[in-house]
């Protein structure tokens, strides 16, 4: 599957991803996805589905420790998932466009 993106390998067509598009995005930050990053994407794509935003780590953080019990540890637990940061892999692996605002920290 070919998929179109921009200088930073984000998707230019966010409505392009789907489960297939996010392991290849993975596979080239060379990433293996776990189910604490499905977790983590799912939650992201339902948020920008709810919200036509993409979310803020902070409310990942938050869904983290909540709903899949990760507690204290959620935080720590998001950028051990995405080391290089969670605008620069989280968000390019769910398929959202670089957010302007934000860092790629």
């Amino acid at each position: 599957m070919t998929i179109q993106t921009d200088e930073e390998g984000y998707l230019v067509d966010p409505a392009q991803w789907n489960e297939a598009v996010a392991e290849q995005l993975a596979q080239a930050e060379h990433i293996a996805l776990g189910e604490m990053h499905w977790q983590a994407i799912r939650f992201m794509r339902r948020f920008l589905d709810e919200h036509q935003v993409a979310p803020d780590a902070r409310f990942v953080v938050r869904h983290l420790a909540e709903d899949c019990g990760l507690g204290a540890e959620a935080r720590k637990r998001l950028f051990e998932l995405f080391p290089y940061g969670y605008v620069k892999q989280a968000c390019k692996i769910a398929g959202m466009r670089r957010p302007r605002a934000w860092s790629t920290g």
